[in-house]
């Protein structure tokens, strides 16, 4: 490849987007490959334009990740009271339907572009559980949570969780609390493959607060469309809830795995990626808008 690559040439699953002010850049991490392609650590590219992208540069190298993992997904980077920090879901073994281990374990830096290193000696997410797409959620008192899922391989029904964190985020500071189930969103359907019959998922959470002060998050499941993105909306404001799914989808047209974003001329736009076959994911960056309670896409 060329140092500038063009969008459409880039494979990646669950794209995450850093506007760097610091450097007016855009940052893209996410999944490279899947299934047994997805263990070579953690990688960066940057854009001045969203269009075209330099080559990849490793963040979080292989070696420098947990000890045994064989999978490296869906990695999130944000900024912290000054520092980077990047939560990156990781798995060992190589059944992906019966994995030995799955969690969210969180890494640090003193820039996007990293190096990252280990924040605490271990994963963040509650001990036994296979947990994924941790990402964090600071609320409108300053408290630090993540909000991950626990996933269907373990509870079929696919759920939604946040914790509360200590102010360092080197550890949980209470118990894992249940948000939702993937069923209780009327668009999410159970899987239809053999191997995953009945099977309903949860995945990719993404907190956003309008200006109104209402709370969303944006989640994936599957659905009549393939893998698709919803909405929910906090009833009180709080990561807590109670949450109400909206009764469609947002993005109906496999396309999943949302985060929000504002572009440096002030757009708010949301990155996903689709299709979610195998092999052929892209990156794709869509304009959305604010409404008083929710998002509507632009176009």
């Amino acid at each position: 490849m060329s140092a500038d690559t063009p969008l459409p040439y880039i494979q990646i699953r669950d794209p995450f987007i850093v506007a760097d002010e610091a450097t007016r850049q855009y940052r893209l991490f996410g999944t490279s490959g899947f299934g047994e392609a997805a263990h070579g650590g953690f990688v960066m590219r940057t854009s001045r334009d969203l269009k075209t992208w330099s080559e990849p540069q490793p963040v979080l190298a292989p070696a420098a990740g947990p000890v045994g993992a064989t999978h490296f997904w869906a990695p999130e980077v944000q900024e912290y009271r000054g520092r980077w920090y990047l939560f990156g879901t990781f798995m060992h073994g190589t059944e992906l339907t019966k994995p030995e281990r799955r969690y969210t374990r969180i890494y640090v830096a003193d820039t996007p572009a990293g190096p990252f290193t280990p924040l605490a000696n271990g994963p963040i997410t509650p001990p036994g559980w296979l947990s994924i797409d941790g990402t964090l959620h600071v609320d409108a008192h300053g408290t630090p949570w993540l909000v991950f899922v626990r996933e269907w391989v373990q509870v079929t029904d696919g759920e939604m969780h946040a914790v509360e964190l200590t102010p360092d985020l080197r550890r949980a500071a209470g118990a894992s609390r249940r948000l939702f189930r993937a069923s209780e969103a009327a668009w999410s359907l159970p899987q239809t493959l053999e191997k995953f019959s009945g099977y309903r998922v949860t995945d990719g959470p993404w907190l956003h607060r309008l200006p109104s002060g209402v709370l969303l998050m944006l989640w994936s499941s599957f659905g009549k469309g393939g893998y698709l993105t919803g909405v929910a909306r906090s009833t009180n404001g709080e990561v807590t809830g109670p949450w109400l799914q909206a009764p469609a989808p947002l993005i109906a047209t496999d396309a999943g795995h949302p985060m929000l974003f504002h572009t440096f001329d002030g757009e708010l736009m949301m990155a996903l990626h689709t299709p979610n076959q195998v092999g052929a994911e892209r990156a794709k960056f869509i304009p959305v808008r604010e409404t008083k309670d929710g998002l509507e896409l632009v176009g």
